[in-house]
């Protein structure tokens, strides 16, 4: 399993992802979640993905081939998409196909399942996030839910309920997704370093801060240390 969010604010878009493949006790892997498509000044596209690891290299590898095919069009490749819904149509279409053909390969109690969040910016448009489901269809980031996450949500998600609005700043916004997986972190061992973290601000139409965090990084392992003590202390102070 993983951890994927975004957030959709109105100074960007950060994007967080872990890097953890779990296919058993026995067989735990590192793999990249976290991909990114760029024409700086034109378009960014960022994609993370979480589900099965044969769904999301084959519809990634497609939506790459299309965009190199010489004959490609705004329907087919999310380069040349008119819009950031355009290409959320795309990836959610060769999602599902791909998903489709694998599950005719597999058992019906082994069908393989894989959802993706899209986030970006073309020139001229809005900022936009959305995730999208293994079926195809797809959500869409809003002010009143400015995030979206996908794999294993459930333990980062009440920091970012908490935190997070679309005035939130860029640095606070980083600090809240990092936070949220290192709850998630501390509570799921299918999710695991290193992590993946990139910021695009707005109009910049490319990735304007891209880190990866390796395991025992300092500056992380401050953060949650401080982060522990803070719920400690505030713990401490609540009377009943």
């Amino acid at each position: 399993m993983t951890y994927c969010v975004g957030l959709l604010l109105n100074d960007g878009i950060v994007c967080l992802s872990d890097t953890r493949t779990n296919a058993g006790l026995d067989n735990i892997s590192t793999y990249r979640k976290m991909f990114s498509f760029e024409e700086p000044g034109e378009r960014v596209i960022v994609i993370m993905t979480a589900g099965s690891l044969s769904v999301s290299q084959t519809t990634l590898a497609e939506l790459r081939e299309a965009i190199e095919d010489p004959e490609a069009t705004p329907e087919t490749s999310i380069m040349l998409a008119p819009t950031m819904l355009k290409v959320a149509e795309i990836v959610g279409d060769r999602l599902a196909a791909v998903r489709a053909e694998i599950d005719d390969k597999m058992s019906a109690a082994q069908g393989a399942s894989c959802s993706m969040i899209v986030a970006g910016q073309r020139k001229g448009g809005a900022m936009r996030l959305f995730l999208i489901y293994p079926e195809g269809n797809f959500i869409e980031a809003t002010e009143d839910t400015p995030f979206l996450q996908i794999g294993e949500h459930k333990y980062g998600k009440p920091i970012l309920d908490r935190v997070v609005r679309p005035e939130t700043t860029l640095a606070d916004a980083q600090k809240a997704v990092l936070l949220s997986m290192d709850s998630t972190l501390r509570s799921n061992l299918s999710v695991g370093m290193p992590l993946d973290l990139c910021v695009i601000e707005t109009d910049a139409c490319r990735v304007t801060m891209r880190r990866r965090i390796e395991a025992g990084d300092p500056q992380f392992r401050d953060m949650s240390d401080a982060w522990s003590n803070a719920l400690r202390d505030g713990f401490g102070k609540i009377m009943i």
